[in-house]
């Protein structure tokens, strides 16, 4: 099966355009995906995710999928799909950011690093966009890491940081949005969401890639707490700006959806987050999970 490939303004992840997603893919195909994705570790589907078979054919690509440990976001016959949404819910927490109401807006974040094993990658797939917002973020963190002044890699290799399991964008330590406020949570905001309990873990702040070998920055803002041993202003002024040089925008790509877009982000080499739209609107995406078979961290 062909397919072109076009590389994203800026120069962070390829579009993919031609395939026909109609069963399973060939292993020819397969190889090539799997070849281009490590080498820019976001892709983008536009208008291929005419279904949750398609999503699923394609996310089998990639790996192993796992099943959420939560079923009440599971998509019902599909249980490696989970739905994301506003919908269906009574009231949502609303944040005001400059005085402006968003729903659904979480900063950048890895996936997982609060676990010692983050998934390997995810498949997102656009359902029902809103009119306003709603947009997704990706960090190329290895991009990042290359553009380091070699000094500043000497001196964080090796370097190891606590990560906690944090909602809230008001509790982040580094990168915490300005003039924000959450105004309310009402009924069908958590209710239906039963969360973990995670404990604290360590991991260092580079992360080489288990399969292309590539170092990328490991400081998900949402997350990180600080650096072990620097438990002080030194480290920090060091974390503060490895999270402010992380998140430029010449290392980002923002995605504004169309139904039945899919966007495949290499969760060991990126960041994300979602913008968030205004409360009177309504967005829905099903998401796919890529199995993480290997520990960058420790329990702390």
């Amino acid at each position: 099966m062909s397919f072109e490939i076009k590389h994203l303004a800026g120069g962070v992840g390829a579009e993919v355009s031609g395939l026909t997603i109609d069963g399973p893919i060939d292993a020819s195909t397969q190889e090539r995906l799997n070849a281009l994705w490590l080498d820019v570790g976001i892709l983008v589907f536009k208008g291929l995710g005419v279904s949750p078979e398609a999503q699923l054919h394609l996310s089998r690509v990639f790996g192993t999928l796992e099943v959420h440990p939560i079923e009440s976001i599971r998509v019902d016959e599909y249980p490696e799909l989970i739905w994301l949404s506003n919908k269906g819910r009574k009231m949502a927490s609303v944040y005001y950011y400059d005085d402006e109401p968003v729903i659904g807006r979480i900063p950048w974040h890895t996936d997982l690093v609060y676990t010692t094993t983050p998934c390997r990658g995810a498949l997102l797939r656009m359902i029902e966009k809103p009119d306003l917002g709603g947009e997704t973020g990706w960090i190329d963190t290895a991009m990042a890491y290359d553009a380091l002044p070699d000094e500043l890699k000497t001196r964080i290799e090796g370097l190891q940081a606590l990560f906690q399991f944090i909602l809230e964008p008001g509790e982040m330590r580094f990168g915490r949005p300005h003039n924000v406020r959450k105004e309310m949570e009402g009924e069908g905001a958590r209710q239906d969401i039963a969360f973990p309990e995670f404990e604290d873990v360590v991991h260092p702040i580079v992360w080489t890639h288990p399969v292309s070998g590539r170092k990328a920055l490991n400081v998900s803002p949402l997350h990180i707490r600080h650096l072990v041993g620097m438990e002080n202003e030194e480290g920090d002024d060091l974390l503060k700006s490895l999270v402010d040089h992380a998140t430029q925008k010449k290392f980002t790509y923002f995605h504004d959806w169309a139904p039945n877009d899919m966007v495949l982000w290499d969760n060991w080499r990126t960041m994300h987050c979602a913008q968030g739209n205004p409360p009177e609107e309504t967005r829905l995406v099903h998401r796919t999970t890529l199995h993480g078979d290997h520990a960058f961290g420790r329990v702390a």
